[in-house]
């Protein structure tokens, strides 16, 4: 399933991307409902480009159709990014811990200047391979990308509020 995801910010660019390779403001997403605490694995910097590994948790309700098919307590997967911060570009790929071979994610972010702030445009696709309930599993996903997607905005405006 093809998606896409549009987050507005009251900041610029740069501001907001530089908050999304913060280790603290990523710590700051486990306010969100239904993720545990963001894990940073590993960073790296390479002049603009910055490589980051990140640890989620799905810890919020999953329906009793799902738990036949998972562990809900296996649901963790890590986020690999590359971030071109010359480009204002980003390329991710969703790499599950567990049931690897169930689910796969991609896709990019562009964040673009606008004039109360700036916009992140994202663009994917989720497939999950599990015979009868797999589009709907998609459909839940793609709806718990949008649900993050608003849940992350909100906990931007609030870090950027606050004083360093």
């Amino acid at each position: 399933m093809d998606f896409e995801i549009e987050q507005r910010f009251s900041a610029p660019l740069e501001t907001v991307e530089a908050a999304l390779i913060d280790a603290k403001f990523l710590a700051r997403l486990a306010s969100l409902p239904k993720l545990g605490q963001p894990d940073l694995l590993d960073q790296q910097r390479n002049g603009d480009v910055v490589t980051q590994r990140v640890r989620y948790a799905f810890v919020g309700e999953l329906s009793g159709a799902v738990r036949r098919v998972v562990d809900p307590k296996r649901l963790t997967w890590v986020e690999v990014s590359t971030i071109d911060l010359t480009r204002h570009a980003t390329t991710f790929e969703i790499v599950p811990d567990n049931y690897g071979n169930m689910l796969k994610c991609h896709g990019s972010f562009q964040l673009r200047s606008g004039q109360d702030g700036c916009v992140r445009l994202a663009d994917g696709v989720v497939q999950v391979h599990v015979p009868l309930v797999g589009r709907r599993v998609e459909a839940a996903i793609v709806s718990g990308l949008r649900e993050h997607a608003e849940g992350e905005a909100s906990v931007m405006t609030t870090w950027l509020s606050e004083p360093d």
